[in-house]
């Protein structure tokens, strides 16, 4: 124009709600290319960044091609406009936004290239672009009524993305994944002060609700759903809802009206998982019948006090659990029913469970592939644990009979400890562990994951009172252990998964990277460490071809006091400060050292040039996973990491309230420790109470956890 101002028009000729309507102005240049549809429609494709990362966004190109091709096949659902553009940003608080035609994305969920990202950044990458497409229809065609329904469209297109991403790797790895999440950071979440329903009640800042529970258990109700329903009718149910309300503004009752007409299964008791807060807990009890050759499975639920929300109140929720039952050579005797497990609906408060023609003892696999967001009180010995650990066919379940058993033997070890007896491993679990590393890898990402201990933050939630300190010797003993049992093992194992050639993101591939890392993890963990271990670890890290594997090799020279440590950090630095995501990957892996002096280097790596209190990615990379995830360092007896959070926090409140909020997590559950811990705890939930001009955001989390 001859103003020097420039105009466009904007067409849309679906209704769409104000909130997802977006500008984006800057330097920046795009990434063509083409979809496509299943009706023949051509639809435009860019991705929008700076001109230094055009190389950087094949993959999340491809990722969007996948996922439209896939909503297409899946769901029957074409995308409807000629365009569909992406921009990557650096300073984000969140992953990303599905605004209309123009999804708005942080950019480490868009750049990408073997150097620079790992493993779980390609897989991160082509989930969260998934997600945020298939937002076009289930949150933008069809969107919220109101912010109460969040979960309608943040709960239902989580499962989307999660079943998008079994679809296109690993499935049993996938599901592990996602219920790692889940227990990690939902079931803390319904423990503690700040527990809502997947449909909250109310709220202060809205904010404060984009939660675990709205999106991870959101998508663990549809996945019931789905469970109850079937497949078949599951689709059914979606078209439904489609064809009713395209194009409107509705709530979780009217998704849920849509799958129980279009299938006929009455769902109104399943709609409690929308209104009542906090994990079921299982009591379960198995006994066989030799003389009439039946096995019965009685299974009593519960569910503890939430805020506003009495146990004594609750009403019973409609549970679908999947069984499997395994004889003593490993097969399922449940044969005749879908991939050998039967769906068990459980609606009242306690129900038995009948199996005729069960001709010899079975070891119970419960809740298979996790088919309901449930804690299950222990009832099984270790003997069982380890062995469905190794024959269970179900792969979620072998991989959850380690981790149980995993878990249970570091607990022990810590009890030990905590009554100065010396500590004596369970035999089953080291013949299991033993039996696994040393058989023919069948499935390399499965082992890998079944090898993983659990985190201290998991293995926290399983302590009546949290003793970090004891925790984490117990968990350092165990894998010590282990380690020097399995060591030529190990070897053997890092040796066969090494890769030449081009880097791949198969999941075979993924799959021997993680193999080979987490082996190399267990022999860094030999004490004394051998020179000839260090050298590996350490030619690893010189000569890596990927960042997965220059990752994984860093990570276990972070905890050493050794003089290596200073060469590589200084190396990795000099090399990538110019990149801000793989510079984000130096800030979180000094956080999560557990040297004792980490407190003191996180202070003072907030003094580093590249650190900025302005950028949300780094204040996550350093602040938050030191905090969050660096559990024995953070809870440090004197109190100092508590207080470091609270200043972080006063200093946040004023720059980035929506970020200071979520920092506030590590705090709340401070009934959960030792007298002397909570009490330092609560003098800084206080302190942070009292600060000037505090937010509405940090107030509401901190006014109900104190």
């Amino acid at each position: 124009l001859d103003t020097d101002r420039h105009y466009a028009v904007w067409e849309d000729p679906f209704p769409k709600p104000c909130y997802l309507f977006a500008l984006v102005a800057g330097q920046l240049v795009s990434i063509d290319d083409e979809f496509i549809t299943r009706s023949g429609r051509r639809v435009e494709l860019k991705i929008f960044v700076e001109e230094i990362n055009k190389n950087k966004c094949g993959h999340a190109m491809r990722s969007l091609k996948k996922a439209m091709r896939w909503d297409e096949d899946v769901f029957g659902l074409e995308y409807d406009l000629d365009n569909f553009m992406i921009v990557a940003v650096d300073d984000f608080n969140m992953g990303a936004m599905e605004n209309k035609g123009l999804n708005i994305f942080n950019a480490k969920y868009v750049l990408s290239s073997p150097e620079t990202a790992t493993d779980q950044d390609y897989l991160g990458i082509e989930g969260v672009i998934a997600h945020e497409y298939f937002h076009n229809w289930t949150g933008n065609r069809v969107t919220c009524r109101d912010w109460f329904q969040l979960s309608l469209k943040e709960g239902l297109t989580v499962f989307r993305d999660q079943e998008f991403s079994a679809d296109m790797n690993s499935r049993p790895v996938q599901r592990i994944d996602d219920v790692r999440v889940l227990k990690n950071f939902q079931f803390k979440e319904d423990a503690g002060p700040m527990a809502h329903p997947v449909r909250p009640d109310s709220y202060l800042e809205i904010n404060n609700f984009y939660t675990a529970t709205v999106y991870n258990k959101g998508a663990e109700v549809i996945r019931m759903m789905h469970t109850i329903l079937g497949a078949q009718n599951f689709r059914k149910g979606m078209d439904v809802y489609f064809a009713r309300h395209d194009g409107q503004a509705v709530t979780c009752d009217d998704f849920v009206a849509a799958m129980s007409d279009a299938s006929g299964i009455d769902l109104d008791q399943f709609k409690n998982w929308y209104s009542q807060a906090g994990t079921p807990t299982l009591q379960v009890k198995g006994e066989w019948d030799e003389h009439h050759a039946q096995y019965r499975l009685a299974v009593r639920q519960s569910c503890p006090d939430t805020p506003g929300q009495k146990e004594k109140k609750k009403q019973p929720f409609h549970l679908p659990l999947c069984v499997g039952l395994l004889g003593s050579d490993g097969r399922d005797l449940l044969s005749h029913e879908q991939e050998g497990s039967a769906v068990l609906q459980l609606r009242e408060t306690e129900q038995l469970f009948v199996f005729p023609e069960i001709k010899e003892k079975p070891v119970v696999s419960f809740l298979r592939d996790f088919s309901a967001p449930v804690k299950v009180m222990s009832f099984q010995s270790q003997a069982e644990l380890a062995f469905l650990m190794r024959y269970d066919t179900n792969l979620y379940n072998r991989w959850d009979a380690a981790a149980r058993l995993a878990c249970e033997v570091i607990l022990e070890t810590a009890e030990q400890l905590a009554r100065k007896e010396p500590p004596v491993l369970d035999q089953h679990y080291l013949d299991a562990v033993a039996h696994s590393v040393g058989r023919e890898v069948e499935d390399p990402a499965m082992l890998a994951l079944s090898l993983t201990l659990p985190s201290e933050a998991t293995l926290a939630q399983e302590m009546a009172i949290i003793d970090p300190d004891t925790l984490h010797q117990a968990r350092q003993l165990v894998k010590k252990e282990l380690a020097r049992r399995n060591h030529d093992a190990f070897v053997l194992l890092y040796e066969k998964n090494r890769q030449g050639g081009e880097y791949g993101i198969t999941p075979a591939e993924i799959g021997r990277r993680s193999l080979k890392n987490v082996s190399l993890s267990y022999l860094m963990a030999l004490d004394p460490l051998p020179d000839e271990t260090l050298g590996l670890c350490y030619g690893q890290y010189r000569h890596a071809t990927n960042m997965t594997d220059c990752i994984a090799a860093l990570a276990n020279i972070v905890d050493l006091e050794r003089s290596v440590r200073k060469e590589v950090l200084e190396d990795f630095y000099a090399k990538w400060a110019h990149d801000p995501l793989v510079l984000d990957k130096w800030f979180t892996l000094q956080a999560m050292s557990n040297l004792p002096s980490t407190l003191k280097e996180v202070e003072h790596l907030i003094k580093n040039p590249s650190f900025s209190m302005n950028n949300p990615n780094r204040v996550r990379a350093l602040i938050g996973t030191f905090c969050t995830s660096n559990h024995f360092c953070f809870h440090e007896k004197s109190g100092a990491g508590y207080r470091f959070l609270a200043d972080m926090i006063a200093g946040l409140n004023a720059i980035n309230p929506q970020i200071a909020a979520r920092l506030v997590a590590p705090l709340i559950n401070w009934q959960r420790y030792e007298p002397e811990r909570q009490g330092l705890m609560r003098n800084e939930l206080n302190r942070i109470a009292s600060i000037k001009n505090l937010s509405r955001d940090v107030y509401e989390i901190v006014n109900k956890s104190r």
